[in-house]
């Protein structure tokens, strides 16, 4: 089982220097990959319900600092050398894809494979509106958006060609292509719904439900890749970890080695234990990551 740090490009972290010191911290304690969310804005007001939360409205702070988490995994990738660059999760239908996939595309190569693409449909149509993106159909357009964006990838030796609903394009080159042979990097689809693990089994290399270890949403994830000829036990799951050790314990003794847990760095609703400085994260590595690696 692997750990990554999530919520990374929060609170303190936003600036250079703290998300360098986070960054070092993680990949020296043995953390696999840290993780960043997003939002482009936060409407002041919103009708739209937040799904992570009883109260159906973020407990965040309209006015703190997100920075983008592209930008903001580049920063770590130069200070850092093998820990794994994920986004949890990129609000893909917002995007423009093939600019999306250039981006992509050039921060796995620089940074030698280590791009984790975590996605998302979103939920807050208000952002929607403001970005002069159409809310509906966001899930169908996150599906082809994908298509899109791997034919780019994976298109090696000659131009590439898509033709969708919502992506056209013909016979154009995106360069440079992602580091892996074959120009794959993993799609690991975000979602604590029965359409998001539908998705994940449908197209994703992994699972990312938000909250907590929602079996339920994994069989049905599993059932749909089944359903599509794909290989179930192939899909990688990313889930939270639990405070209580030996739940964290048990969890690990029924995930895989591919599957991760991740702790937050930054609290928010309904998260307890926060790793939010080195000496935090050293001792977590020594204690918990160490311990469960034997």
């Amino acid at each position: 089982m692997k750990f990554g740090l999530r919520y990374a490009n929060l609170g303190r972290f936003v600036d250079g220097p703290p998300a360098t010191e986070i960054a070092q911290a993680a990949e020296a304690a043995g953390f696999e990959s840290i993780w960043t969310i997003e939002h482009v804005l936060v409407p002041a007001e919103y009708d739209s319900r937040y799904p992570y939360s009883p109260t159906g409205k973020m407990t965040s702070d309209h006015t703190m600092d997100i920075p983008d988490p592209l930008i903001w995994l580049a920063w770590v990738a130069a200070v850092t050398e093998h820990i794994n660059l994920a986004t949890g999760i990129l609000i893909v239908p917002q995007r423009n894809p093939l600019v999306l996939a250039k981006t992509i595309a050039t921060l796995d190569a620089m940074s030698g494979g280590r791009v984790r693409l975590g996605i998302g449909v979103g939920w807050l149509e208000e952002e929607f509106d403001a970005l002069g993106v159409p809310f509906a159909a966001r899930g169908p357009r996150t599906d082809e958006y994908i298509a899109a964006m791997r034919t780019l990838w994976e298109t090696a030796d000659g131009p590439a060609s898509h033709h969708g609903r919502f992506v056209d394009f013909d016979d154009v080159y995106s360069r440079p292509l992602p580091a892996a042979p074959g120009g794959r990097v993993p799609i690991i689809v975000g979602g604590q719904t029965t359409p998001a693990a539908q998705r994940a089994g449908r197209l994703g290399d992994g699972y990312f439900p938000a909250r907590e270890q929602p079996w339920d949403l994994i069989d049905e994830m599993r059932r749909a890749a089944e359903a599509h000829g794909r290989d179930p036990d192939a899909i990688e799951l990313t889930l939270s970890a639990p405070e209580d050790p030996d739940a964290l314990a048990e969890l690990a003794r029924r995930l895989r080695p591919t599957d991760r847990v991740l702790v937050p760095v930054t609290g928010l609703v309904g998260l307890g234990r926060q790793l939010d400085n080195p000496d935090d994260i050293a001792r977590y590595g020594r204690e918990i990551i160490e311990r469960l690696d034997r």
